[in-house]
């Protein structure tokens, strides 16, 4: 199992002041979204690829689903989940989504919140996905949006005063390896077209249900120049798909 990078102690602690970790689910700009795209939970078994911290987890348990596994490979992750969003009825495992081993037909849910994008493999994720899932059995994701991804650094350009003039958009159709910047960190990630998730979701027999460019929620945007810049390009893709 490769060391993730959220493993590393810098580099963590700066993750876990974000938003995002500090309010949860509430302090993330596309749940407003995510979670309209989310199905009916109770009674389901439900499965979170790259759970991180446990957020989804414990909405899933909180929306009355019977069972939730969680699964990361940051041991640093996993502990504070324990911790934080703790729950008899959640389990959390570390392993990589490459080397999770899933019951066939077992899942009636599987989610992903913003960990696609650090797999290099999208098709083995949407085999594996398919596979465990039962029938009619649901896939929700989000991951970084091609568009954010594509040239690789992950920033804007500036002019000479500092002032945000665009966002680079280059080696489009270039799928692979990225390395990018992310809380002053080299980060590795691999870009994939949107044709790439649409079209390998479908070739694994998936029904496309829902595909949504995210936006923050009105409230963050008030006051708050940062999150304004968010509408001058998409930074993340929701996708919803069926099992056949």
């Amino acid at each position: 199992m490769n060391t993730n990078k959220y493993d590393d102690e810098i580099f963590f602690d700066k993750y876990s002041k974000m938003a995002r970790s500090v309010y949860g689910l509430n302090g993330a700009g596309e749940w407003h979204m995510f979670k309209k795209m989310l199905p009916d939970l109770e009674d389901k078994k439900v499965l979170d690829l790259g759970c991180g911290l446990g957020w989804h987890c414990k909405y899933a348990i909180e929306n009355n689903a019977k069972e939730v596994l969680g699964i990361d490979s940051s041991e640093k992750m996993l502990n504070k989940a324990e911790k934080i969003n703790r729950d008899k009825t959640i389990k959390y495992v570390k392993t990589t989504i490459e080397e999770v081993e899933l019951k066939d037909r077992y899942f009636d849910v599987v989610i992903s919140s913003l960990a696609l994008h650090y797999i290099k493999d999208f098709n083995m994720v949407c085999k594996k996905v398919y596979a465990t899932l039962v029938d009619k059995g649901e896939f929700v994701f989000s991951a970084e949006h091609p568009i954010f991804t594509a040239e690789g650094k992950q920033d804007w350009y500036y002019d000479e005063l500092g002032n945000r003039l665009h966002w680079p958009v280059d080696n489009y159709f270039n799928e692979g390896k990225r390395i990018s910047n992310f809380l002053g960190e080299e980060v590795t990630k691999y870009h994939k077209t949107l044709t790439t998730y649409i079209n390998t979701l479908i070739k694994n027999g998936f029904e496309i249900v829902e595909v949504t460019e995210a936006q923050p929620a009105e409230e963050m945007l008030k006051d708050n120049k940062e999150m304004l810049d968010e509408l001058r390009r998409p930074m993340m893709i929701l996708i919803s798909a069926k099992k056949k």
